[in-house]
Parts: structure tokens; C-alpha cells; sequence
């Protein structure tokens, strides 16, 4: 699967959300929706988020966002 760069999916190997931000190799790299560091996926062993998972991201991003713009920790 050749998902395109900026494209939210999940890592079926892990199960975490991520977005995809490009490929190395035989990697895909994912970075989590909440920000942070980086990390390789199987692209055979990644499937495009679901709806439901879309929503789950949206809210996890916006938790992260509002705890470091008032200073707090997640």
C-alpha cells in the first residue's frame, strides 16, 4: 500500500493512528497524531483509518494541542 504523504492510518502491527509522513526504503514512516517522534511501519501491515478512528484522532490531536498551549502535560 502506497498511502500518500499527509495520510492518517493505522499500523495494524502496533494498532496506533498515525500520519504518514513519507518512505524510506521499504518503510513507511508514521508520526503519532499527537505529535513526537517518528517511526517505521510495514506498509503491507498498514490500513487507511476509519471513520470512527478519524474522530478518535481529531480528539486526541485537539486534547494534545489545548494541554501544551496552556502549559500542561499529556
Amino acid at each position: 500500500m502506497a498511502e500518500p504523504e499527509g495520510s492518517l492510518v493505522v499500523d495494524t502491527e502496533t494498532n496506533k493512528l498515525g500520519y504518514v509522513m513519507g518512505h524510506v526504503g521499504p518503510a513507511m514512516q508514521l508520526r503519532p497524531v499527537t505529535g513526537g517522534r517518528e517511526w517505521d511501519a510495514d506498509p503491507a501491515r498498514v490500513r487507511r483509518a476509519t471513520d470512527e478512528e478519524r474522530q478518535q484522532a481529531m480528539r486526541e490531536r485537539t486534547r494534545a494541542l489545548n494541554s501544551a498551549s496552556s502549559g500542561g502535560v499529556l
